[in-house]
């Protein structure tokens, strides 16, 4: 039977109309308060964006530590850099166009190089930011930012989550990506769902799956609603939400390939090199698998209302099925 993993704690109304939807970028704003609380450490750097990043929350709450760099993304790093070197625990935030699309040379030499606890927060990620169009639609980040030594990468998969990525990720001494969107998505986890970085967790469990989805952020909604309408045709699968893109939770993925014996990976991102590239890397080595990539199709992005430019990429619940369903025929 499927079922939602009792042990997740989701709730089981998860596809009602009257579900509570946020960005996740409304969890960074709350979760780098609830971690300022805790630590005196924590300060906030951002490039003029305070509002939109949620920064803002920070700055009423801790206006001395709280720094408005203006447009300038690289002097951002740079100087988060070193105020980490200095002790500090500095969370940088803006658009993940500009953080870490236009400061990338810095992220990856002041603060990655060097093991600098910097938390580079990427917001507005992904084809659902809307009518912001191309140039503001980030779909390389993910791979950009899995490629760089010592740079753990988290993609929540909805707000309450992204408040407890923040929170741990304010406890590593390492450098740390942070991918958040900007449209409102359902709020399916709760305040007693696990959160660890580098482990995954499964949320839709069959006694015999077909397939297993794979998913990493805000997507991972989408990939329950697909199991749900594949249950219903009586294909069985499982759904194991992947948060933490590096380091992957190899036992978890490679014990979900064996089990279906065929994995689809789902995310908001550019097929090639994200998520479903470093899926595909560990199995190619450990257990090879049937294995479709469920992303962006080597395109950039374009305006359209979340809804819209989800359905159109095949990203939302409706072409995922149809997807799986036309992989399991094959």
């Amino acid at each position: 039977m499927n079922m939602l993993n009792e042990h997740a704690h989701i709730s089981g109304k998860i596809f009602t109309d009257t579900i509570e939807r946020a960005p996740t970028r409304d969890g960074f704003g709350t979760g780098v308060v609830e971690a300022g609380k805790h630590d005196d450490r924590i300060i906030v750097l951002c490039a003029d964006l305070k509002e939109s990043t949620r920064a803002d929350q920070f700055e009423k709450e801790f206006p001395d530590r709280f720094v408005e760099v203006g447009i300038a993304e690289q002097n951002m790093a740079a100087l988060a850099s070193g105020m980490a070197a200095a002790g500090k625990i500095p969370f940088i935030a803006s658009y993940a166009a500009f953080n870490p699309g236009r400061n990338y040379e810095h992220i990856r030499t002041t603060i990655a190089l060097n093991r600098m606890p910097v938390k580079v927060c990427g917001m507005h990620a992904g084809v659902s930011v809307g009518p912001d169009g191309a140039t503001h639609q980030m779909l390389e980040d993910i791979g950009l930012m899995r490629m760089l030594p010592n740079m753990t990468v988290i993609a929540p998969a909805d707000a309450e989550e992204a408040r407890k990525a923040v929170a741990a990720a304010a406890t590593t001494d390492t450098p740390v990506y942070l991918r958040f969107g900007r449209s409102k998505t359902p709020t399916f986890t709760t305040g007693k769902t696990p959160f660890e970085i580098g482990k995954a967790l499964m949320l839709w469990e069959s006694e015999k799956p077909h397939i297993a989805i794979l998913s990493t952020g805000a997507l991972t909604y989408q990939a329950l609603a697909a199991a749900r309408s594949l249950a219903a045709e009586g294909i069985e699968t499982l759904v194991l939400h992947v948060p933490t893109v590096k380091p992957l939770d190899r036992e978890a993925i490679i014990a979900a390939a064996k089990r279906a014996g065929r994995v689809v990976t789902l995310e908001e991102h550019q097929a090639a090199g994200g998520f479903g590239s470093a899926v595909a890397e560990l199995l190619a080595q450990e257990h090879p698998v049937s294995m479709k990539i469920i992303g962006v199709a080597d395109q950039f992005g374009q305006s359209g209302t979340p809804d819209e430019l989800l359905a159109h990429y095949g990203l939302d619940a409706a072409s995922v099925t149809a997807t799986i369903r036309e992989f399991l025929r094959n």
